[in-house]
């Protein structure tokens, strides 16, 4: 366990509870008076609405360290940091074109007469 800030390092990865959430991050607390926050663009790789869809209070996570104020005791932390779908891991997906199997709207037009009909014998 870690006992003070100075045995904490960036690149670490920890587990906190989630003691606040605001509009932009939500704060993290620790047993020996060290604190965080994970800032909402540290959330997800997608946009963020709401923190609270991601963390709520009382929960515990694992977080990634990115950043050590050693002077207030308080960490910057990272949730996407340790997905490993960070932006320098997407595939790039090449389009190879529409299977040929596709109807598209084609089929519709060709389909409408019969519609059509169907609904007059009514």
């Amino acid at each position: 366990m870690v006992s003070k800030i100075d045995d904490y390092k960036v690149g670490m990865t920890v587990y906190g509870r989630i003691s606040g959430i605001k509009p932009y991050g939500a704060f993290v607390e620790f047993d020996n008076d060290v604190s965080g926050l994970i800032h909402i663009s540290e959330l997800s790789n997608g946009f963020v609405r709401d923190v609270g869809h991601f963390v709520n209070v009382g929960e515990y996570c694992m977080l990634k360290v990115i950043d050590i104020d050693k002077e207030h005791k308080q960490l910057r932390l990272s949730f996407k940091a340790l997905s490993e779908n960070t932006r320098r891991h997407i595939k790039r997906v090449k389009f190879e074109g529409m299977p040929e199997n596709v109807k598209g709207f084609g089929s519709i037009n060709e389909e409408m007469p019969n519609w059509i009909k169907e609904k007059e014998e009514c």
